[in-house]
C-alpha cells in the first residue's frame, strides 16, 4: 500500500470516529432530539445549566421516558404541536363583561385577541409560552417586551374548550407572571429582581419544562467531567440524591408541591438540590390542620401529615412516584406499592369486600379519594358556575364517605 493510500486511510477513519463521537454525544443522528442551545444560562450560585439533552449520552433511556411525564411537558415555547385546543372555530371565543377574547391562528403564530362588542380590538396578545401538559388542560403567557403576563383564556380538558382562566374576574384582566407562578412550570428563569418579586425577565434564561437540571442541578461541570471518565465514582461534582436524607430529598419535589410558600431571603429560583428548602422560603398554610390543605397545591403537606409517612423512617415521594416515568393513571403501578408493606396486614373489612362488588385490590380508591380543589377552579363558558379541579389527596387514611376519620 502507497504512503498517500495509508494517509487516506488513516484521515477516513479520523473522520469516521469524529461522526461517531458526535452521535454519542447528541444521540443517534435520526434521533429526533432537539440540539443543545449554543450558551446555557447560569444559576444564581454560578454554576451554568448544560441542558438536559447533554445526559442523552449516558441516560438515553431514562431522558426518553423523562419526555413522556407531566413534568417534562409542563410548560414549552407555543406552537401548533403543543397548543391544545382547536383555532379559528366558531367556538373559540369566550365572552366577558364588555368585550369578547377570540382564539386565532395566523400562519404558525396563535394569538388571544380581544374585542369590545362594536368590534373594536383592545388587545391582540401573541401566545408565546403554553404552560400545563394538557392532562386537565393548559394556559398561555404572553411577552409583553420582556414582562411576561397570563392571558385570559384558558384551554379545559373535560369540557374540550375555552374557560376564563382559574382566578380570572369575568371581565379583561392582566395577571403579571412572577416567580412564585411561573417556578413550578420551568427549571429555570432569570428574573430582574433577584427577590422574584417582577415579571420581567431574562428571556434567553428561559429553561422549559420541569427537566433533569431542575431535580438534578446545572450540571456543565458534570458533563464536563464524565467526558472521558465515565466509570470514576469520586469526585463527580454533581450531588448524589440517593446519597440525601429523606428531607433533603423530599424538598426536591416540595419545591412544587407544598403549596404556596413565602419567599424571605432569596427568590425560588436560587435553590439547589441538597439544600434546605426552609431556609429559602416557607408554607403560608404551616398550622393548619392537614384535613384543610389543598389537594392541588400541598399534597407533600397531606402526606407528611399520613399515619404511612411518620410511621416509616424511609417512606418518601419517590417510595411511590418513579419521577423518570409517566404513571398517570396506573392505579395497579401505586396499590402494588402499598401492598410493599401491608400485605401480611388483614383488611378490617376483608370479608365483606370480597362478598361485595367492590374492588378489593384498590387501596387509593378508599384511602386517597379524589377531592375538589379549593384553589383550582374555572368558570364554565356561557354559564354561571365554577368547575374545581378533582385531584387525589395525598392525607392516606380512613374515610367514610369522603370524609377524612383517622389514620389507618
Amino acid at each position: 500500500m502507497s504512503k498517500k493510500s495509508i494517509a487516506f486511510l488513516i484521515i477516513s477513519l479520523v473522520i469516521g470516529c469524529l461522526f461517531v463521537l458526535r452521535a454519542c454525544h447528541f444521540g443517534s443522528i435520526d434521533s429526533g432530539y432537539q440540539k443543545l442551545n449554543e450558551v446555557q444560562p447560569f444559576h444564581y450560585n454560578g454554576k451554568q445549566f448544560a441542558g438536559s439533552q447533554s445526559c442523552i449520552p449516558c441516560h438515553e433511556s431514562i431522558y426518553k421516558t423523562h419526555t413522556a411525564t407531566a413534568h417534562f411537558n409542563t410548560s414549552a415555547r407555543a406552537n401548533g404541536e403543543n397548543l391544545q385546543g382547536s383555532f379559528n372555530g366558531e367556538q373559540d371565543r369566550i365572552n366577558l363583561v364588555g368585550s369578547q377574547v377570540k382564539l386565532v391562528a395566523e400562519s404558525e403564530d396563535y394569538f388571544q385577541v380581544t374585542k369590545s362588542y362594536p368590534g373594536k380590538i383592545l388587545d391582540k396578545s401573541k401566545i408565546d409560552v403554553v404552560i400545563g401538559s394538557g392532562v386537565k388542560g393548559q394556559s398561555h403567557l404572553t411577552f409583553k417586551g420582556d414582562s411576561l403576563y397570563q392571558l385570559q383564556v384558558s384551554y379545559f380538558k373535560l369540557t374540550n374548550g375555552w374557560v376564563n382562566s382559574p382566578g380570572f374576574p369575568n371581565q379583561r384582566f392582566q395577571r403579571p407572571v412572577m416567580d412564585n407562578c411561573i417556578k413550578c412550570h420551568v427549571t429555570f428563569a432569570k428574573n430582574e429582581d433577584v427577590s422574584g418579586m417582577s415579571n420581567v425577565y431574562d428571556k434567553d434564561s428561559f429553561i422549559y419544562g420541569v427537566d433533569c437540571e431542575r431535580c438534578h442541578g446545572p450540571s456543565q461541570e458534570h458533563v464536563d467531567f464524565r467526558k472521558g471518565n465515565l466509570k470514576l465514582n469520586t469526585a463527580d461534582p454533581i450531588v448524589q440524591i440517593d446519597t440525601l436524607s429523606r428531607n433533603l430529598r423530599d424538598n426536591i419535589c416540595a419545591q412544587c408541591h407544598a403549596g404556596l410558600r413565602a419567599n424571605q431571603l432569596k427568590n425560588p429560583f436560587s435553590y439547589v438540590v441538597g439544600e434546605k428548602l426552609e431556609e429559602y422560603s416557607k408554607n403560608y398554610n404551616t398550622r393548619k390542620p392537614e384535613y384543610e390543605l389543598d389537594v392541588h397545591g400541598n399534597q407533600y403537606g397531606l402526606l407528611k401529615s399520613s399515619a404511612c409517612y411518620k410511621n416509616s423512617p424511609t417512606m418518601s415521594c419517590t417510595t411511590c412516584h418513579d419521577s423518570h416515568l409517566n404513571q398517570r393513571e396506573q392505579e395497579n403501578v401505586f396499590n402494588g406499592k402499598c401492598m410493599e408493606c401491608h400485605k401480611a396486614v388483614q383488611h378490617p373489612h376483608e370479608t365483606e369486600m370480597k362478598s361485595s362488588t367492590a374492588q378489593y385490590d384498590n387501596c387509593i380508591k378508599c384511602h386517597m379519594p379524589v377531592f375538589p380543589s379549593k384553589t383550582m377552579n374555572v368558570s364554565l363558558p356561557n354559564t354561571n358556575q365554577e368547575k374545581a379541579i378533582d385531584i387525589r389527596t395525598h392525607l392516606i387514611g380512613i374515610y367514610i364517605d369522603k370524609v377524612y376519620q383517622t389514620k389507618p
